[in-house]
This record gives structure tokens, sequence and C-alpha cells, in this order.
């Protein structure tokens, strides 16, 4: 039952309840109607033997009787008896073969083989001296059999009122939580597009019948439009803020390579505007990371696309970060294996940027005498990249939030020579490789390395990217 949804687990809960109250009512009526078929059937006797006297007349001394007292009219069959138990006139039923004796008044159960009678004697007084009895005798196994088709009958139709009870139901339920429906739905756009800019949107014409639903639908679309506005100012704040930074990081950067040109500086000296060069440096990455992301949220990023040639690009680039983990001195080996002709329509700024990420974190993240593979195919109608190395690699529990902007599996983690990364590297690449319609997804085992493995569209191709498994 964890698994239904709330609908079906609505629909069953309701079409139980009704079952079970249904079922204790029949059950209820069924045994009041069963009490009152056997008194409703002794009542129709005894008022019949009654009726039955305005029948029989006594005419100079000779008995006359009326043709209604022939006739079975309600299953009650009459029978007239003088005092000596004598049968006069009448019927019997048949099957009723036993002749009790008289008690006057009294309605008496009798059993006949498989048939119950109930039967019914009253005393007549015709004239002074005459008297005459009057036999009312009717079938209580008639009457119950009846009453037994009748609960069949309900028996039958009770599948029925289950099916329409549940179809009720369901029908019911499914109206009720459709505007909740409405709302998971629009919260899955939100999640899977990033647009805040979206709404609920669930209006009650008139405004007459607003339930906790609707409530809730306006208090969501409350919350989203808070969130939006809130985002687009921090947004606004990263943008203007990354402005006014970069002029002063600039002036920084200009006065260090002013100074160091100073021949009469001690080494100390040098030493220290060196440093600070190297700190406004990482401050200057930052901030054209933070307006390059800035630009991509507010839709201002973009996109020159050529047709390039992605093999020789990314054979440039990986043998110019060849060099630089060659001068890094740790011992970090980069290679590649890149098939040859491969085009796709892309930026090639960003395309180089995207993979300068790459390869730098990965080389960042290896061990000493580590090493790094860029690998470079077609599969079907991609292209895909590969970078791995064999570095100290990243806890499950952080793999899914790399890609967050400012997030760091781990604050302890340095690179080369102790260097700090900012985590906005991967968020632009992130960004960079679905700018261009494909996708980019991370695989780490933790002192083993890791690998990122990006999709770009091709014309066409067939071989799958190697690696490591």
């Amino acid at each position: 039952m964890k698994r239904l949804s709330l609908k079906i687990k609505l629909t069953v809960l309701y079409t139980f309840f009704m079952v079970l109250v249904t079922c204790a009512a029949l059950a209820i009526l069924f045994s009041l109607s069963s009490r009152e078929v056997l008194s409703s059937t002794q009542s129709k006797l005894e008022r019949r033997v009654q009726e039955s006297t305005d029948d029989i007349l006594l005419r100079n001394g000779e008995l006359k009787l009326e043709t209604d007292f022939y006739s079975v009219t309600q299953d009650v069959y009459l029978s007239l008896y003088d005092e000596d138990m004598y049968f006069l006139y009448g019927k019997v039923p048949y099957g009723f073969d036993s002749q009790p004796e008289f008690a006057d008044g009294q309605t008496r159960s009798i059993t006949e083989g498989n048939t119950e009678w109930y039967v019914y004697d009253m005393s007549f007084r015709l004239a002074e001296n005459y008297t005459v009895y009057i036999r009312g005798i009717t079938s209580v196994t008639d009457a119950e059999a009846s009453f037994t088709v009748t609960l069949r009958f309900a028996l039958i139709l009770l599948p029925a009122l289950v099916i329409v009870t549940a179809f009720i139901g369901y029908r019911f339920t499914r109206r009720t939580l459709m505007p909740v429906k409405k709302i998971t739905d629009t919260v899955r756009e939100i999640r899977a597009d990033a647009d805040l800019s979206r709404r609920i949107g669930i209006t009650d014409k008139g405004g007459k019948h607003r339930d906790e639903i609707y409530t809730l639908a306006d208090t969501f679309d409350g919350m989203l439009s808070e969130l939006d506005e809130a985002f687009q100012r921090e947004k606004q704040f990263t943008s203007d803020v990354s402005h006014e930074l970069r002029t002063p990081v600039s002036v920084v950067l200009a006065q260090c390579s002013a100074c160091l040109e100073d021949e009469t500086l001690s080494p100390q000296q040098r030493e220290q505007i060196m440093l600070i060069q190297k700190k406004a440096q990482d401050m200057s990455d930052i901030i054209s990371h933070l307006l390059f992301l800035s630009r991509a949220d507010q839709g201002r990023q973009p996109l020159h696309k050529e047709y390039l040639n992605l093999s020789e690009l990314t054979g440039m680039i990986v043998e110019e970060q060849k060099f630089l983990a060659e001068e890094d001195g740790r011992g970090v080996t980069v290679d590649s294996r890149i098939e040859p002709d491969l085009h796709a329509w892309a930026d090639e700024t960003l395309y180089i940027r995207m993979l300068i990420n790459l390869i730098s974190n990965a080389v960042t993240y290896s061990k000493e005498n580590g090493h790094v593979s860029v690998s470079l195919k077609r599969s079907g109608g991609e292209i895909i990249g590969c970078v791995e190395d064999d570095g100290i690699g990243i806890e499950a529990e952080h793999l899914p939030h790399i890609w967050e902007r400012f997030y760091r599996a781990d604050t302890s983690r340095t690179g080369r020579k102790g260097e700090n990364h900012s985590g906005l590297g991967l968020s632009m690449v992130k960004w960079i490789v679905q700018a261009h319609g494909g996708d980019v997804k991370a695989e780490s085992r933790p002192g083993e390395g890791s690998r990122f493995t990006f999709a770009l569209p091709a014309e066409n191709g067939e071989a799958a990217c190697e690696g490591k498994d």
C-alpha cells in the first residue's frame, strides 16, 4: 500500500468504508426484516381469519358461505369446522396433513416435513346454540423463501455496488486531487527547468468555494514570487559586485607587475608582492567566473557557434595543459586518445574554457606522479569526451553537489602547491555543456580517481568513449 498513489489509497479506503457501512446496514436490515417477515405473516393470518367472519352466514338454520371464503388471499387458507372438529367447508393447503386440537385465539407453529406452518383458530358464534371454528393456515417456509430470494438478490447486487462505489469514489477523489496534481507537476517543471517564474495558477471561479488546496496553491505561488524576486536580487547583486571589484583588482595586478619590475626590491619584498599578485589573480579569476555565471543566469551570455574541428582543438588544449603539468613539478602526466576529424557546432571560447577547467581540475587533484587521460570519440549522434584521473577522488555523498556554485567536497581538499579552488569551475562547465545541448556527468571512487564525461551533439559517429570502469 506504501507504493500506491494517494488517489488510489483514498479510493480504496472510501470503497472499503462504504462497503463496510453498506454490509452492516444490510445485516441489520435483514435481521430486522427476518423478524418482521414472521410478525407480518402472523398478523396477516390473524387478520384474514377475523375478516372471514363476514363471509359466514346462517340462514334458516343453514350455513351460507361467500365465495371470498374459499379464495386463498395473502397465502392464507381458510377452513370451517363444527364444535366436534368435523370439517365443513374451506381449503387446507397441500402438505398439511395434521389435525391439531383447536386453540381459540392462539397462533401456533407446526412443522410438517420440511415446511413450517402457522395455524390460527378462532371460534365464531353464529347463533345462541351454534358455534363454529375458523382455522387459518399459512406457510412460514414460503414467506421465508420469498425473503431469502430478496436476500440473494441483494448479495448478487453487492459486487456491482462495490464497483459502482469504487468508480464514484475514484472519480470524486480524482477531481478533488486534481489541483494537487497540478501543484506537483508545476513544482517538477520548476525543478527541471530551474524556472522560478512559473506559477501554479489554480483559480476558483467566483472565489466562493476556496478550500485548503486553493489556499495551498496561493501560498506556493506567493512563495515562488518571493523566491524569484530574491534570486533576481541575488543575481543582480552578484553582477554589480563583480563589475565593481573588477577594476580595483585589475589595478592591484597592474601595480604588482609594475613593482616587480623594480630591480631594487629585496627577495623578501619580491616574494610578498608575488603573493599579492597571485591572490589578486585568483580573485580576478573568481570575478570572471561570477560575471560569466551572472550573464548566463540572466540569459545575456551569448553563444557564437562555429563548425569546429573538435579533434584539433582538443589536441591543442591537451598539449597546453600537458606543458603546464610538467612545469608544476609534481610528475603528473597528461595523455590523450582523440579520434580524428570530429566536427560539431560549438562556441570555441566556451569549449576551450570548459575543457581547460576539467583538465586543470584533474591535474590539480591528481596524486604525485599521477596520470590524467583525455579522450574524445563518437557515439551515435554525439561526441563523447572523457577526462579521467587517478587522484584522490570524491566521496559519494558529495558527488551530486559538485556542480553547485561555491561547493567543495571538502574544505581541506587542496590542489597543487596548496591552492584552493573557488567551486565555480564545474558550475561553469555544466552550463557550457548544457548550453550546447549536451550533458555532463561525474563518476568517482575515493582514493582511486574521478572521471568526467561530457556529450555534445554531432553529425554522426559510431564509437564510444573509452575509459576505466
